[in-house]
């Protein structure tokens, strides 16, 4: 085989394991199906939620993931209970 042929087979296989891989939890509904952008944005104001960027030090970036690691629940869940805290303190 030719070295062109090795490298197309060898994408081949590549592909075929991603197909077949499982969707990430973070990218689906929970029940395993995988949302588009118009579904998760739809699903996002019916819960009332906004997109809200902001730009953090990289400091604080690290330790939100670890407590968020450390709690279990997703980084927005995290910062939505601080912020609150924080406000209704």
């Amino acid at each position: 085989m030719k070295r062109t042929d090795l490298a197309k087979n060898l994408g081949l296989k590549i592909n075929a394991k991603l197909a077949q891989s499982v969707v990430p939890e973070r990218f689906s509904n929970g029940a395993g199906e995988l949302l588009d952008k118009k579904e998760q944005r739809k699903r996002d104001q019916a819960l009332g939620l906004v997109p809200f960027a902001t730009k953090l030090h990289i400091d604080l970036v690290k330790q939100l993931n670890e407590l968020a690691q450390q709690r279990g629940v997703a980084v927005a869940v995290l910062v939505d209970e601080l912020l609150r805290k924080s406000l209704n303190d």
